[in-house]
């Protein structure tokens, strides 16, 4: 059994649980913050979450639960944040421990809307985390399949290939595989990107666009986050690797996904607001797809779809004459 590094998970989420559920299998001990007590209260009481993915059954010996984040953080060597980024700078509000010396890996997809800025850069420039303390999370992988103990894959990305190495290694099983990567920025602006086009793809199927359009959405799809992500950062990526190309395509694809499940109902009709409160989930997308446009007026890299989201969900456009203006644009 791996006891060292001391392991700690930030969210209350599905995320937040697949994780805390894959290092369970590797780890004596996990510490596991929530902000809701009642969560926990049950957790301890049934062994699962009430909320989120509650087909997981956790060993209850294995668990340090907790409604302070303090402790948590002061428990761990090594930090895994799996909240939405919209609420990341509240929760981090609530700490007086400090992170120095503590290694933060992100599991969040989206930009931290108080900074502008992916998780990775903002514990970097907010909090003085060198990047060699910083990793990304991401997959291509869905909570849900997690939880069904579906094969899975994972992509560890750090700067320190030997951290990266630690994190995978937690994190594999007989049902995960996780491999290392280098790429720190363009991972987590992947990560962030393709809840964007799943939003494109979700409001194309709910409009009546078939298959054969949402090949044509996907590709186009790939080649701009391509040309996005050089834009910000940029250093030699297999732009077809799971970790992009993969991830895309089980964002865009998949009945887990909730961006596309958003998309979905703004494409048959529904408002902004009224899609969010049907959901019981966030969906990343929305606050990511602001966040890239408003990136994009400064790196100007040629993004129709990011900008036909855009006018769809915060222009207020008609997501019909939208996408009919969208279709001359892709090949």
């Amino acid at each position: 059994m791996i006891t060292k590094p001391k392991f700690a998970v930030i969210g209350g989420g599905s995320w937040a649980t697949a994780i805390t559920k894959m290092l369970c299998v590797n780890l004596d001990e996990v510490a596991w913050y929530m902000r809701n007590q009642d969560a926990v209260n049950h957790i301890k009481a049934h062994r699962h979450n009430p909320n989120y993915l509650s087909s997981v059954e956790f060993d209850l010996n294995k668990l340090r639960l907790t409604t302070n984040i303090n402790e948590a953080i002061a428990y761990a060597d090594y930090i895994i944040f799996a909240i939405p980024s919209a609420f990341l700078s509240t929760e981090l509000e609530k700490m007086t421990e400090s992170l120095e010396d503590k290694v933060i890996f992100s599991a969040i997809k989206g930009i931290v809307p108080e900074s502008s800025l992916i998780v990775g850069e903002h514990f970097h420039k907010v909090y003085n985390i060198p990047y060699d303390n910083i990793g990304v999370i991401t997959g291509p992988c869905h909570a849900e399949e997690v939880a069904l103990e579906r094969l899975s894959y994972l992509t560890i990305a750090c700067g320190d290939a030997s951290k990266a190495r630690i994190v995978a290694k937690c994190l594999s099983g007989n049902y995960i595989k996780a491999k290392i990567s280098d790429d720190i920025i363009g991972t987590e602006y992947a990560a962030m990107l393709k809840n964007i086009y799943a939003i494109a793809a979700g409001i194309a199927h709910g409009l009546g666009y078939g298959d054969n359009f949402q090949s044509v959405l996907m590709s186009n799809g790939i080649r701009e986050m391509k040309k996005f992500i050089r834009k910000v950062h940029k250093m030699k990526r297999n732009i077809n690797n799971s970790a992009y190309l993969g991830d895309l395509l089980v964002t865009g694809y998949s009945v887990f996904s909730r961006n596309r499940m958003f998309g979905n109902m703004i494409g048959k009709g529904y408002t902004v607001k009224s899609a969010q409160m049907e959901m019981s989930m966030v969906a990343e997308g929305y606050y990511a797809t602001k966040s890239a446009y408003k990136l994009n007026q400064e790196y100007k890299a040629k993004t129709p779809i990011i900008d036909a989201v855009y006018a769809i969900l915060y222009d207020g456009k008609e997501a019909k004459a939208v996408f009919k203006k969208l279709t001359d644009k892709l090949d």
